[in-house]
């Protein structure tokens, strides 16, 4: 059975890559709700797109309002959930091999936004229970396949299917890297803000902003200043771009100094791997000679506490780690500043040692002692799979039997979409050492990885329902 589910891959390998470029070519950006939609038309016609691809192979689908929808392979108990989902981050800005809604395959590699996170995972899921089908494999228990449009902004759309459905036994999520990770960081999110009149003494920041999501490390940022020479400040850009790494530009227009900052996004339990550009440009913003104002005093606050570089949270004062779950990570993927007042929006994954008196209240004091409001959030729990459980040995034999590789169970900071759901894990697509891009310009998936998934995944269900 291994040869035939192998050699049914390679016979098509091409119709999988063009199915996953015909998801990946619908923007499933969350966008406003409507009657019947409730994350926007996009990630709605990507969910009709999926249904409509696995109606076509002979399975049977059900959409949940446009929340999730859900592929069956036959009409008995469910055993094994495997959640992937459809919609996107935004796309961005700096893509270079191709448009992010325009996929193409360049040196065995997939780019478009979605390809690795979370479209082409979903379609190597749905292809391995068509290869099963095809191949005439009798399960004496069912595999659902469920795709989602909310994972990139909370998970909502899990809420609303699971307050209809009971989760089986056994899940996973094609939402990280190989081999397994049964463990997950808790997470606490917040919005710090703070207000002061405007003072139209100069030199002044007319405005600063980066960012557009909360789990995303901000890849550009902008300013624009007014009361200094575009000289001077041209000056202190270029002593901070050899500090922090980042690109600093300046342009003089009637209107001001405008500074644009080039960093590298990343994912937000990642911020190591990325180069915030908005932390990049408080500090640099401090850094000039502006008149003194209640607001410069507040963006100093924000410069002292969520320093750049500073992605563990030494300076707020929480910094702590683990064992089972590693170390606290912090990033601010969202600040704005105006003449009137500033906000930035906290993302932190944190361990299983976390709680709210080491962390979250820590967080509030801290801003609170510098004229900073950061409301009472809860943090979100950690998420643990034993290693021991039927489902995960399960995946390790499989990975082994295939790649040849040692398996073994790890823990991450970004929560999947099994977070919440007992007995979950994740497993694929990524693999370890290989930067995606997701959440950044020119995402690609490699085919040959994604293949090698599927071939997985037939695997894994045939061991766990059949």
């Amino acid at each position: 059975m291994q040869r035939k589910i192998d050699q049914w891959f390679e016979e098509h390998r091409e119709e999988l890559v063009q199915d996953i470029m015909r998801l990946c070519r619908i923007r499933s950006v969350r966008g406003e709700s409507s009657e019947g939609l409730p994350y926007g038309e996009g990630p709605a016609k990507a969910l009709e797109e999926a249904l409509r691809m696995a109606e076509d192979m002979g399975f049977s689908t059900r959409n949940y309002e446009n929340y999730v929808g859900t592929v069956d392979y036959n009409d008995k108990e469910t055993e094994l959930l495997i959640l992937a989902h459809l919609d996107v981050v935004p796309e961005g800005t700096g893509w270079s091999v191709t448009g992010p809604y325009e996929p193409k395959v360049v040196d065995g590699k997939l780019y478009a936004r979605g390809s690795a996170d979370d479209k082409g995972p979903a379609v190597a899921a749905l292809y391995a229970m068509r290869a099963l089908r095809e191949l005439g494999v009798e399960l004496g228990r069912n595999v659902r396949l469920l795709v989602g449009t909310d994972e990139e902004c909370g998970s909502s759309d899990l809420k609303y299917y699971f307050a209809r459905e009971k989760a089986p036994k056994h899940s996973f999520s094609p939402d990280a890297n190989y081999p397994v990770c049964n463990v997950e960081k808790g997470s606490f999110g917040g919005e710090f803000t703070a207000k002061w009149a405007e003072s139209a003494a100069l030199p002044r920041i007319v405005y600063a902003r980066g960012g557009h999501t909360s789990n995303v490390v901000p890849r550009d940022a902008e300013a624009l200043v007014e009361g200094l020479a575009a000289a001077e400040v041209e000056k202190v850009c270029a002593r901070f771009a050899e500090k922090t790494g980042a690109q600093f530009t300046v342009t003089e227009s009637d209107q001001g100094v405008k500074i644009d900052v080039l960093g590298v996004g990343a994912h937000a339990s990642m911020p190591e791997k990325g180069n915030n550009a908005a932390l990049a440009l408080v500090e640099m913003l401090c850094a000039l000679p502006l008149a003194p104002c209640e607001g410069l005093e507040r963006l100093k606050a924000v410069a002292e506490i969520f320093p750049h570089r500073d992605g563990a949270g030494q300076a707020a004062g929480v910094a702590q780690s683990d064992e089972v779950s590693g170390a606290l990570t912090l990033n601010i993927g969202i600040f704005e500043y105006g003449l009137d007042g500033l906000r930035g929006v906290i993302d932190s994954r944190v361990p299983v040692c976390a709680n709210e008196e080491n962390m979250s209240r820590v967080l509030q004091r801290r801003l609170g002692e510098r004229g900073l409001t950061l409301p009472s959030t809860a943090m979100r729990a950690p998420h643990h799979t034993p290693a021991e459980s039927p489902l995960v040995r399960t995946l390790l034999n499989v990975y082994e039997e295939v790649t040849g590789e040692k398996g073994y169970c790890y823990s991450m900071g970004g929560g999947t979409y099994v977070h919440n759901i007992e007995g979950g894990v994740a497993f694929g697509c990524g693999k370890q050492g290989v930067d995606n891009h997701m959440h950044g310009p020119d995402e690609f998936a490699v085919v040959e990885d994604l293949v090698e998934s599927a071939r997985m995944f037939a695997r894994v269900i045939v061991g766990m329902c059949g």
